[in-house]
């Protein structure tokens, strides 16, 4: 039974944990990150690819709406 727990810790840390925390720091840094931070940012997009991908349908990387003053 623990180790069935464990597993459904990992699991759950690998697939929806980890992954929201990485979405919302690219959320944050995104369009001011570095070229070594950036390739870190690849790296774990790579690697939580599944989680990032189970949630994709509530991810929005559209850019925030301009304000023209007219």
């Amino acid at each position: 039974m623990v180790i069935a727990l464990l597993y459904l810790v990992l699991g759950g840390t690998y697939l929806v944990v980890v992954p929201l925390a990485l979405y919302f720091y690219l959320q944050n840094r995104w369009y001011i990150a570095g070229s070594i931070e950036r390739l870190f940012l690849y790296f774990f997009v790579f690697f939580f690819f599944p989680g990032l991908l189970l949630l994709s349908p509530f991810l929005n990387f559209r850019p925030k709406r301009r304000q023209l003053e007219t």
